[in-house]
């Protein structure tokens, strides 16, 4: 029996999942859900997650959601190629950095791309671009030393923190953030490590695949 993906166009957990399946080149059947329709909510949905949400990954008769914890178990039950590293050091250190980044990195982005859409830049969408800007230093930073987040290949580190990437980026575009924008654009003098990572990551075999159908 092949993996059965439920997932909603443009969600970054959803990207994340889609990124690790075409990485590891698995066969799996694709289930596009329309949030504006709660297919997410559907009964069937919600006996498989009852917490409504997506993506949902189906493995014959094993289920698994939220998208750190599917990354894990394709992993576990997919070795080759590894997302988590080769060997217990790497391994710590791409957690260490997903956990860093949903700790700093993943709520003020959050904020900005929900609040993007507002006409005036308040206190507090002005502090969360200062903090994202910062840990963006970051990862330019280790980026500016090797092609990839960890180590000498893509990981889900990566997976974790791109799509969030194209979001923001997605976000900062919309002409009622043009004050946000400033602060963070352009990416070839800000943070031209980051920009040359996402052209890498879109040039993996499989990335358009997992491109948001709605974005094209």
């Amino acid at each position: 029996m092949a993996i059965d993906f439920y997932w909603g166009s443009g969600s970054a957990p959803c990207w994340r999942v889609a990124l690790a399946l075409e990485f590891k080149r698995l066969r799996y059947n694709s289930h596009l859900l329309h949030f504006d329709l709660q297919e997410h909510k559907a009964p069937q949905m919600l006996a498989m997650n009852f917490r409504g949400r997506l993506p949902v990954l189906r493995d014959n008769d094993y289920v698994v959601f939220e998208s750190l914890a599917i990354l894990y178990y394709l992993d576990q039950k997919y070795r080759d190629p590894p997302i988590f590293g080769r060997n217990a050091e790497e391994a710590g250190v791409i957690m260490r950095v997903i956990c860093e980044y949903q700790s700093y990195a993943e709520p003020p982005l959050k904020q900005i791309v929900a609040g993007s859409r507002q006409r005036q830049v308040d206190d507090g969408l002005a502090e969360a671009m200062h903090r994202v800007a910062g840990e963006a230093r970051t990862i330019e930073q280790r980026l500016a030393h090797s092609d990839w987040v960890v180590g000498e290949s893509f990981s889900a580190a990566d997976m974790m923190i791109y799509p969030d990437i194209r979001r923001l980026l997605r976000a900062l575009r919309l002409p009622e953030a043009h004050e946000l924008a400033a602060r963070f654009l352009p990416m070839e003098i800000n943070y031209p490590a980051i920009g040359r990572w996402l052209d890498r990551v879109a040039a993996l075999p499989g990335h358009d695949r997992t491109w948001p159908p709605h974005w094209r």
